[in-house]
């Protein structure tokens, strides 16, 4: 079966590839975007890219709740063991491991990344996930525009998922900047509209991407699937 993505509103998505279920940032609990309850939503695995509450979001729960592994970085895979999670992987930026579904790889974000009791959470990352059928996706999560996007493009990007609600992430300006440093076949944003300070008019950024690049630019609307 072909590899899908999910948006599930926010910087919340749902994987699916070769059978297994891969939700990253699971923020549904307060999420006015999310389309679904997290006690809707099954997983086999759970990536989280930073400690921020709007990222770890219910991802505990749902844990608990599956049995889902989390991957994230060493130290939140700590506070995950600390909070009960049974079954964790903790990585660091730019090393990579291969689970069921495929290989998943560190990227740098420039982010923050305290985690909601005030536990420092290690430093934020991106997700660039190479699936069983060869499909390469690139999550950046919550980050600013930086050089080395170019590099991660290299590696021959299908799918590149981006924030582009500004203020605490990169904006729409930047975020076109991206999509011509990374030069994916298809791109769509993510981290926008969630409230007002990141209200966003996606289509006006989707034509400017379809413009000014050779991508093509999708854009979602909460709960809808991509095939990539």
């Amino acid at each position: 079966m072909a590899t899908r993505v999910r948006w599930l509103g926010h910087s919340c998505l749902l994987l699916d590839s070769d059978g297994q279920r891969v939700l990253i940032d699971p923020f549904f609990t307060g999420n006015p975007a999310a389309p679904l309850k997290a006690d809707e939503v099954e997983a086999d695995y759970i990536l989280v890219s930073h400690g921020h509450g709007d990222h770890v979001g219910d991802a505990v729960a749902i844990a608990h709740r599956t049995g889902a592994t989390v991957i994230s970085n060493y130290e939140i895979s700590l506070w995950m063991e600390a909070q009960g999670v049974k079954k964790v992987h903790g990585q660091q930026h730019g090393g990579s491991h291969r689970f069921p579904f495929g290989r998943v790889k560190l990227t740098l974000a420039f982010h923050g990344s305290v985690l909601p009791d005030g536990t420092y959470g290690g430093n934020p990352c991106g997700f660039l996930i190479t699936c069983n059928d060869g499909v390469k996706i690139y999550d950046a999560a919550d980050t600013g525009l930086f050089g080395d996007m170019k590099l991660i493009g290299e590696e021959g990007i299908d799918l590149a998922i981006l924030p582009i609600g500004d203020n605490y992430t990169m904006g729409p300006e930047d975020a076109l900047r991206a999509v011509q440093l990374l030069e994916p076949k298809k791109v769509f944003p993510i981290h926008y509209n969630t409230w007002e300070l990141i209200a966003q008019d996606a289509h006006a950024w989707a034509d400017a991407v379809r413009k000014k690049t050779r991508a093509q630019p999708i854009v979602l609307q909460p709960g809808q699937w991509l095939t990539v």
